[in-house]
């Protein structure tokens, strides 16, 4: 599963998510991966974290507390 949303205020920007099994290894947990490119490129973000999906609600629901 991946999406990219463009990224207000730029002309290029995007905004990629996507699910990533096993990232760091055989046996590491599967998470969310969310990339910042200014420049449009969806496989090599200037920005990314990784949010572990055992805290994907608790984060969903801490960003729409902040809209």
């Amino acid at each position: 599963m991946s999406k990219t949303i463009g990224l207000s205020g730029t002309k290029n920007g995007v905004i990629s998510i996507k699910k990533i099994n096993e990232p760091y290894g055989p046996g590491s947990g599967t998470v969310a991966s969310i990339g910042i490119s200014l420049s449009g490129e969806t496989e090599n973000p200037e920005w990314k974290v990784h949010i572990p999906l055992d805290n994907l609600d608790e984060v969903i629901k801490a960003l729409s507390e902040l809209k």
